[in-house]
């Protein structure tokens, strides 16, 4: 009989001992064990580093969409669909949307949220002394009015058809953030939204623990905690997905092929939206010298050979910000690999080969750093390869790793940028001049005229043509040498469900959170 109990226990214990969550007994309130109540779910996530969370001041940030809301949302094809907004208008007339809020939906405090939240936060936005990069959104915003505590109204001073994708905003709580520095304030490092997930506990640099908001206004999640487990260096995250500390993480193309075959994981090899190229930084001296040799070094990227080398076939070749757009024109320059046109650039340019094998112009080498964050393994991997490629043809290229970026001083960076909504979200504000993201000083009228022709039309015909015009003028005049579209490689564990394997995601993979209330362990 006691072999039976011992056999018996260690049954119940190799099943406990699974990856994946269990019913297990609890103790109830009363000393009795609770057969009934099921284990808690916690999925950890290779995240990185945050220094704070702060949607309305920054661009990015997958754990943004678990913790807030904004009246608006996508859905899986990234259409617009209703957020904290159940429906809108819109008056043509006096060029007005009107919000219809949900009503009884509460901030993770307990306090009710009203549309005096929405007018704070978007207010907060336009302020220019609060030096967002998502203010050219609303710039056009002339008026904003609260009807009631549960609508609200924008007047804009002419059509802007990429708003409704704007309003996906999350808002922000103004009985927590009025008076506050939008900036600097203990609020971003212990946020509290509407979102499916609140805030339990922040460990700096090393987790930011979410456990789900029972009072979900769309419907409590399934998941009961989700853990952003801070792994900033690209190759730690696939050493610890596969020691099992982590469930969820994306990883390198190089690391996630390790998990194709390996039993208990699943690999979504996902398109995205997001593209990166070397950005000139035209504030720089040597840009404002030398910007009639950009074309030349378009020309000396071997793209597909990176994409072959460094993504593992896994993305495309870049000639354009707008590839994965209804809008994108496929007839621009591209810019192809042409080592020979390169060098013919230069020396057409007044360039003359020097006796160390690299050009010189005016008596100063032909060449530039290319500076790149740290712990994005692909994208030193492909600085480093274009600056082998612009040596072979005689420019003296080199990578530097800086701590910080310098966005003011550094000569060129191996940028990211890229949306899978509306073409006026990543162009209007990354190329326009002195717009919010626009990181390389870029300038140049034309861009700017075909850029505000398209926000301005909600006609097809007429964005086509005003998109197919600023995509050969950015052509003409490059901001950046395009290089290639990446693709986002997530590993799971094998008992995640939910995840939309077939969405198109945003800049740094975001997006795939979308649905995230609805994920099962």
């Amino acid at each position: 009989m006691k072999k039976a109990v011992i056999l018996l226990l260690g049954v119940i214990f190799g099943l406990s001992g699974c990856g994946q969550p269990q019913d297990s007994p609890a103790l109830s309130e009363n000393g009795t064990w609770d057969y009934k109540k099921e284990a808690e779910t916690t999925l950890t996530y290779g995240s990185g580093d945050y220094t704070r969370i702060n949607p309305a001041m920054d661009e990015h940030g997958e754990i943004n969409s678990l913790i807030f809301n904004g009246l608006t949302a996508h859905n899986g094809k990234n259409e617009v669909v209703p957020g904290l907004a159940k429906s809108w208008d819109f008056d043509e007339a006096s060029c007005t949307y009107t919000f219809h809020l949900e009503e009884g939906v509460k901030w993770h405090d307990g306090e009710p949220f009203t549309a005096e939240d929405v007018k704070f936060t978007i207010e907060a936005i336009m302020d220019p002394d609060n030096g967002s990069e998502n203010s050219p959104n609303y710039e056009d915003v002339e008026e904003i009015k609260v009807i009631d505590e549960h609508t609200i109204a924008f007047r804009l001073s002419a059509p802007n058809v990429a708003f409704l994708d704007y309003m996906a905003m999350a808002v922000l709580p103004e009985h927590l953030l009025s008076g506050e520095d939008m900036q600097t304030s203990d609020f971003f490092r212990a946020p509290v939204g509407t979102g499916p997930y609140k805030l339990e506990r922040w460990d700096v640099g090393q987790a930011i623990t979410l456990a789900k908001n029972e009072e979900y206004f769309k419907g409590k999640p399934n998941i009961d905690r989700i853990v952003f487990k801070i792994v900033p260096d690209d190759n730690a995250k696939a050493v610890q997905m596969e020691s099992g500390e982590l469930d969820l993480a994306l990883l390198t193309p190089k690391d996630a092929v390790r998990f194709a075959e390996k039993e208990g994981y699943v690999c979504y090899d996902m398109k995205t939206s997001d593209y990166r190229g070397v950005l000139f930084n035209f504030r720089n001296p040597y840009w404002m010298e030398n910007r009639d040799l950009i074309p030349a070094v378009c020309c000396a990227i071997d793209r597909q050979a990176i994409i072959d080398a460094v993504l593992l076939g896994q993305g495309i070749a870049a000639y354009g910000p707008l590839q994965r757009n209804r809008y994108d024109n496929g007839n621009v320059e591209r810019y192809d690999y042409d080592p020979q046109r390169a060098k013919e650039i230069l020396e057409a340019a007044g360039c003359t080969m020097g006796a160390d094998g690299f050009y010189e112009r005016k008596g100063e080498t032909v060449g530039f750093v290319i500076s790149v964050g740290a712990g994005d393994q692909v994208r030193i991997d492909m600085a480093k390869a274009v600056s082998w490629q612009l040596r072979e043809i005689g420019i003296d290229c080199s990578v530097e790793i800086p701590a910080k970026a310098d966005w003011s001083g550094q000569m060129a960076y191996l940028i990211g940028w890229g949306s899978p909504f509306d073409a006026d979200d990543h162009t209007y504000k990354v190329f326009g001049t002195n717009k919010g993201a626009n990181y390389s000083g870029y300038s140049n009228a034309m861009v700017d005229r075909y850029l505000m022709e398209a926000r301005q039309s909600d006609d097809p015909a007429v964005r086509a043509q005003a998109y197919d015009r600023f995509q050969e003028e950015l052509a003409a005049d490059p901001a950046f040498a395009f290089i290639c579209y990446v693709d986002a490689n997530y590993t799971a564990k094998s008992f995640i469900k939910g995840i939309s394997a077939d969405t198109v995601l945003g800049h740094h993979g975001v997006g795939i959170f979308w649905n995230v209330a609805e994920w099962t362990m």
